[in-house]
This record gives structure tokens, sequence and C-alpha cells, in this order.
């Protein structure tokens, strides 16, 4: 009797909350899960015989099945590999481990798990976007490279920018950081990489670095003036601190994304999920990184603000061949972008999430909805007259 009263309860509690999740849901403009099944429903003949939207594919394992180690411990959600709660440092994109492999034969890419290649392609495609995005630069911060001689990378994730910049640079000493192992071992001599939660108190010593970067940190950070407190820390006087993010909003100029559309709806859809993890996705429109740079004690600083494309549409041929990078990067595991985010915000399944994925899909390949999101890069100088206090 007491049990059948306990299931009632859990029962009725579990409703609860369901409910209000989706209040908050609506409230927040995200359209039920339904919606998008209906609208599969309306599309299904369109969507006849292709097999990139119906066919998504068996779920991937992950390679750090026999690794005990706690940093190597990553949080698994629907089968998918997340990182790490280790610190208070948490990343919503998807991510497997690479440390162990060299990357540098072809044996090597043989080998690869097809969730590590998968990783790696997708973090290799997002770094060559941005770096594109930037007119193919790494950096934006007026560097004297004459006098460059040590440069850190805060969320390094597979190491590709640091490797890039160390390579570009080779007398200086880059390092970079990141809560987890993901890098590969065949790196520049000049280049290496540590395990650092940036959330917490840095071990580098005060003024370490010429100058810091950092990208790509949305949906991590629960306070961006303490980050860039600890980055002004770690600067010399005169060092650089780079911040280069972007906004989750699908945009358009010209009324072709809707808010009712998949790539409409793919922005409220992170925003929503931010705020439940505390780490919000809306730096661009909070104004985190120039007014965090200022709290922290920056000077002159600069903003870069640019447009980047979703899809072929472009007229442009740079902003065309961003635009097939941005395609090809958001293309090659919707799921993985999502998912996560899908799990913290909202009682969807998986089944509904994959219908989701398919519109967006079908919508960036339709080429008639013309979208884009924001970057933002921000940069600041530490001042030369800074006190060995600040230092």
């Amino acid at each position: 009797m007491c049990a059948d009263r306990d299931d009632e309860q859990t029962a009725a509690a579990t409703q609860e909350q369901q409910q209000e999740e989706q209040e908050q849901a609506a409230a927040a403009g995200i359209l039920p899960a339904e919606h998008w099944v209906q609208q599969a429903a309306r599309d299904a003949e369109d969507d006849a015989g292709d097999d990139n939207d119906s066919a998504l594919g068996e779920e991937r394992a992950s390679s750090t099945a026999s690794i005990t180690s706690t940093i190597l411990e990553y949080r698994k959600i629907h089968g998918r590999t997340f990182h790490g709660e280790v610190g208070n440092a948490q990343y919503w994109l998807e991510r497997f481990p690479l440390s162990g492999r060299t990357g540098s034969s072809v044996a090597d890419l043989l080998t690869l798990s097809e969730g590590e290649a998968m990783t790696s392609s997708k973090m290799t495609g997002s770094h060559h976007l941005l770096t594109l995005s930037a007119g193919d630069r790494l950096h934006l911060a007026p560097l004297d490279k004459s006098k460059l001689t040590k440069a850190l990378d805060i969320g390094t994730g597979t190491g590709i920018w640091a490797i890039d910049f160390a390579d570009e640079n080779p007398e200086c000493e880059v390092i970079g950081t990141d809560i987890s192992p993901i890098q590969p071992t065949w790196v520049p001599p000049n280049c290496k990489f540590e395990i650092e939660d940036c959330t917490l108190d840095w071990t580098f010593p005060a003024g370490t670095f010429d100058y810091i970067h950092i990208r790509f940190l949305v949906g991590s950070i629960k306070d961006w003036p303490a980050l860039f407190k600890q980055a002004y820390r770690a600067l010399k006087p005169g060092g650089y601190l780079e911040s280069f993010e972007v906004s989750p909003k699908i945009l358009s100029d010209d009324d072709t994304v809707p808010e009712t559309s998949a790539l409409g709806q793919w922005g409220k859809f992170f925003e929503e999920g931010g705020r439940k993890m505390g780490r919000t996705f809306r730096v661009l429109d909070e104004d985190l990184q120039r007014t965090s740079m200022e709290e922290a004690g920056f000077e002159n600083i600069t903003e870069w603000n640019n447009k980047a494309p979703i899809g072929t549409w472009p007229k442009d041929p740079v902003k065309r061949e961003i635009g097939e990078w941005a395609q090809l990067t958001l293309l090659s595991d919707i799921e993985g972008y999502v998912l996560f985010m899908a799990n913290v915000m909202s009682t969807w399944s998986r089944e509904e999430i994959h219908i989701y994925a398919a519109q967006l899909r079908r919508e960036i390949r339709s080429g008639k909805l013309h979208g884009y999101y924001r970057q933002r890069a921000v940069w600041g100088r530490k001042p030369l007259q800074a006190q060995a206090a600040e230092q």
C-alpha cells in the first residue's frame, strides 16, 4: 500500500517537473518536440530516398572504456561522450580523447575510432572556419612577434590552434590547456599541453605570458570577469588577451530564417540550455568580452565583428567558402552538438532530437534560408605600468 502511494507521488512529481520544463521552454520561445514530429510527417514525401536524414546511423562507441583515471572519466548521455566534470569547468560539445595518437601517419588515421575521427574532423573544421573568417589569421591582436616568447591557449581542445601558432612562431613557447587530454602527442617542439581548469585558480605564475588566446568557450564559463582577471594576472605588462566567441543565434537579413524554422530555433535551444546550466551562451548579446576586460583592467580594448554565413548561398567567393565550411562542420554531427543541451534543458527523447536534426539538415541543404551567425573577437592590453601586485 505504501509502495503504491510512493509510486504515485513519484509519478506526480515527475509529471510536475516535466510540465515546469515545458512551460520554461515555451517562455523562451522554444517550439515543442511535437512540432518537429508533425513537420517530419508533412515533409515525409520530400524526404523519400534521403538516407542522410532517415538513416541517422548507430551511436559511436567511446575509446575511453579501459581508462580508469578520473580525468578520463567522461560523462555519457544517450551513449555519447562528453567532458567529465572535473573541477568547475563544463563543456557542452561532444569530445573523444586523441591523446596517445600521433596523428602524423596514415596508420594513425586509419586506427582512429569513428568517434575520434568525427571529433577531430569537427574541431579541425571549426578551427579552419574561424581562422578563415578572421581573414585567414590565427590572431587579430597587434602582437610584436619579435618580442613574443610565451603564449597560452585556453580551452585548446584538440590543440590545433596552439600547434598552428607554434609553427607560425617557432621562437615562442606555446602552452595549450584544457580539462580533458584529447590532444595529439606529435606536436612542434615549442608546443605542449597541460590539463587545467580555467575556471579555478590558474597554476601559472603572475606575469608569465606575452599573449593569451581564448576561443569558443561560449556555454562553458560561469564567471567571465573572473576568467579575464586570471588572464590579466598571468600576462606580462604590455601583453595581450584575445577572446573570440560566437552567438548561437542564426539570423538573416532578408527574413528567410523565421523563428519557427529549425535554424531559427537553434539559438533559443542553446540559450535556454545555458540558462539551465548557469553558463550563458549570450556572451555577445550581453557584451561579456568587453565588459569583463574593462573590469579586469585591460586597456586599448578593440572589437571585431563579423557575420558568418551558413551554407553555399553567398555570392561572394570568400563568404561562400566560409559558408561551405560552416555547413560541413554543422552537418558532420548535428546530434553531437545538441544532444547534451537537449538532455539538460528538456524532456525530448532521442528520436525527437533526431527528427529536429533531420529538419535542420533539410533547411541548410535547401539553400533557401540565408542564415548567418555572429562572431566577435575582442582584445585588450595589460598596461605597461601595471603594478607588481597586479602581475
